[in-house]
């Protein structure tokens, strides 16, 4: 069975059932158990219809499930409106389902499930695997994100930017498993923005592919974090950078600047630097500039603040950190870096390992600590730091 010819029509097939008069959750219930039926016959006989067999399966499986379900006799005279067989007029539903899924009464992670599960064609199994959570747990999570959304009106879904922050934690959520969540994400985000004529879509969908082109590098063999600085950059996917640099071009000449697209264009500066000391930190200050007007978020004020320290020094890195509040998610290692840039190495080397105390991943914790091993192992051998070193910590 072809995988990704079943994850494009699972849309357009749920689509259709949510049509016919089929509640959100007993169409994707009905759509899965057709896809199980498919995997288990297709290899042997695969129809010349492929969407006209999903169609008439799925259809028949809520029918059936609704003639065991008592309480929903009601709809049994829906039988007479069973498709018939052959060809499936063209209806891409794809678009609808993103809105659906990523409606406003979701919370952040049932409406990622759900847009996984709906729209990307995972299984439950594959997306608990990819969070690292037991199926059962997952099941549920998704059962309860069907039941929300069961009542919402097909044609009165959420708004744009509620399915760009979805897409957004797909991918940051990176990938494990059998299911690579990145990639995923970008697949997802490829589909809405062939759907879709929105510069905040390409915008996003640029900065997925700026970002993923450095995956291989951000990681050493150990599994340690690489930052920025100190990647290999001749193993940067090229042909990814400059499809997202053409991408993001293409929507900044519309002048309809949004918070993704602002991203994108300082991910396209470090991407267009031969190295590290090349970066252009005066144009990725004033981008910072305009995601902070555009956003108001403490968090890339605080991303500016190292980017102040690269173009105008460490110390002007440190008055704009003086500015925030130091509960800040990663403030303190921020400030372990500007301290070790201007050459202070035990006051950076304490914050380094008061940073791994508050790190949020065991990635993070491992790599602040020895950050602080570094500069602690210099000191007692009495070597100078002369500047510091150009370790990001917030920009691996």
């Amino acid at each position: 069975m072809n995988e990704a010819l079943i994850r494009s029509l699972t849309p357009s097939v749920l689509g259709i059932l949510v049509r016919r008069g089929a509640d959100f959750a007993a169409a994707e219930d009905a759509v899965q158990d057709a896809l199980v039926d498919a995997v288990r016959t297709w290899a042997a006989d695969p129809p010349r219809d492929p969407k006209g067999w999903l169609v008439t399966v799925a259809w028949r499986r809520f029918l059936d499930a609704n003639r065991a379900d008592a309480a929903r006799r009601r709809r049994e005279d829906l039988l007479d409106e069973e498709p018939a067989p052959g060809p499936v007029p063209v209806v891409d539903d794809t678009l609808q389902l993103y809105f659906l899924c990523a409606h406003p009464s979701l919370t952040p992670s049932s409406a990622v499930a759900l847009t996984l599960r709906a729209v990307g064609g995972l299984t439950t199994r594959q997306i608990a695997q990819a969070y690292l959570v037991p199926e059962a747990t997952m099941a549920q999570r998704i059962s309860r994100a069907k039941r929300t959304v069961s009542g919402v009106r097909f044609d009165q879904p959420g708004d744009v930017a509620t399915v760009l922050r979805v897409l957004y934690l797909v991918f940051n959520e990176g990938y494990s498993g059998d299911v690579d969540l990145a990639a995923e994400a970008i697949r997802l985000t490829r589909q809405l923005a062939a759907a879709i004529d929105h510069p905040e879509v390409a915008g996003l969908l640029a900065l997925m592919l700026l970002h993923h082109a450095r995956r291989a590098t951000r990681t050493a063999p150990d599994g340690s974090l690489v930052p920025l600085a100190e990647q290999d950059r001749g193993r940067w996917d090229t042909t990814l950078i400059a499809e997202g640099v053409e991408i993001l071009q293409a929507a900044l000449a519309r002048d309809r600047l949004g918070e993704f697209q602002a991203q994108a264009a300082i991910a396209a500066l470090h991407a267009d630097a031969p190295a590290a000391e090349e970066t252009d930190w005066v144009q990725i200050v004033e981008w910072y500039d305009e995601l902070a007007r555009l956003t108001d978020s403490p968090v890339v004020r605080l991303n500016r603040a190292v980017a102040v320290g690269e173009a105008d020094g460490p110390r002007a890195g440190l008055a704009a950190l003086a500015a925030l509040d130091d509960s800040l998610p990663r403030h303190t290692a921020v400030a372990a870096y500007l301290h070790e840039r201007d050459g202070d190495p035990a006051t950076a080397a304490r914050l380094y390992a008061e940073a791994a105390r508050k790190a949020a991943n065991l990635a993070e914790r491992d790599h602040l600590m020895r950050q602080a091993a570094r500069l602690n192992t210099r000191r007692s051998a009495g070597v100078g730091i002369e500047g510091g070193t150009r370790r990001d910590p917030s920009m691996e």
